[in-house]
């Protein structure tokens, strides 16, 4: 009997040890985190792992000498060049290939370096998101500063086609041939069952963070880039026109309520970005400029708003500035009017002298 037990027992021990081995290694091979010492960065770092990227804002030092980050992988997984070994930028984007602990899976994330220099938006440049097929505008070198509500949109199941996503680009433009178009739209199958019965189109300086988009969907827009000096002016040019009738979160029309548009200009302290939950009502905010009446305009009207700065504000070393404009000034909340239509073009932040 008691040989028969200790043959069981080292049977089921064999049994355990051979689940073990046989467990699968991590399929995963993603940069999970991407440290860079805070002095030589002016703005939060960025990972897009939808898009493979990460963006940095660095000092010019940082940008001439190149930096050396400590890189979260995924579990198991390998990384090439490794973590801490110094990167450079004279030569273009740096890039890292991640490779899985199965072996089975590869990325390859590209660094992009901003860094804004002149504040003047036209709009003229569009690409098309290679995977939701949403548009989305660059600057004439290139660099990605603008973002949308769009790839949030993507996750409720419109078709994948620019013109099927709230914020677009259109030919209906003040200046040159293209311009920023913002539609409010109706909500789709999938996001009226968890309550959301419409989208406003929005466009914002700064990045859309998919990881929170179902978690918490305000947070998942992050608005601002760095900004050297001090601003004075926001200037720029739109059009508005209201939908017909002003629905709010629940789908309850609002008689004699009439959907307005926002735009507005944020500047606020530190190098971690604001979003919708708190862009409004941040104590890091030093100064705002904001459009006072975002009702209809038929024609191209131009704005010229001041910055307004808190009285005895001290000014601190590093700064963030956020441009945010909506079809829909309560689409935070859902409420708005489906139809409604916003067109902005030829922005522009007057530095003070």
């Amino acid at each position: 009997m008691k040989n028969t037990l200790v043959a069981f027992l080292l049977s089921l021990a064999l049994f355990c040890n051979s689940c073990i081995k046989q467990a699968p290694l991590n399929p995963e091979a993603d940069i999970e985190a991407f440290d860079v010492d805070d002095e030589l960065l002016t703005g939060d770092v960025f990972i897009d792992q939808a898009g493979r990227t990460i963006t940095l804002n660095l000092t010019k030092e940082a940008f001439d000498n190149g930096i050396a980050p400590q890189l979260k992988l995924s579990n198991g997984a390998t990384v090439s060049p490794a973590s801490g070994t110094k990167i450079n930028f004279a030569n273009g984007e740096p890039q890292y290939e991640v490779t899985s602990a199965s072996g089975a899976n590869r990325k390859v994330y590209t660094i992009k370096v901003i860094n804004v220099g002149t504040w003047d938006f036209d709009f003229e440049n569009w690409q098309i998101q290679s995977t939701d097929s949403y548009a989305f505008p660059l600057e004439a070198n290139g660099e990605q500063l603008w973002s949308s509500g769009n790839p949030g949109v993507a996750l409720s199941g419109v078709p994948k086609r620019p013109d099927a996503y709230p914020t677009r680009s259109t030919t209906d433009g003040y200046l040159g041939t293209k311009a920023a178009e913002m539609l409010t739209i109706k909500g789709t199958t999938l996001s009226e069952f968890i309550g959301i019965k419409l989208f406003a189109g929005s466009l914002f300086l700064g990045d859309f963070n998919a990881s929170q988009a179902l978690l918490n969907p305000l947070a998942a827009t992050e608005f601002g880039e760095p900004y050297i000096g001090l601003p004075d002016r926001f200037t720029g040019y739109y059009k508005y026109k209201s939908g017909p009738q002003f629905t709010n979160k629940a789908g309850d029309v609002l008689p004699g309520v009439k959907d307005k548009c926002s735009i507005y200009a944020v500047l606020f302290s530190g190098t971690e970005r604001l979003n919708a939950t708190n862009i409004m009502t941040s104590d890091r905010v030093i100064a705002r400029a904001e459009l006072a009446d975002g009702s209809d305009r038929d024609n191209f009207t131009k704005f010229d708003i001041p910055f307004v700065y808190k009285q005895n504000t001290v000014i601190p070393e590093k700064l963030m500035l956020a441009i945010v404009a909506s079809s829909s000034a309560d689409g935070n909340n859902y409420s708005g009017s489906i139809g409604s239509r916003l067109v902005v073009d030829s922005l522009s932040i007057i530095p003070k002298l």
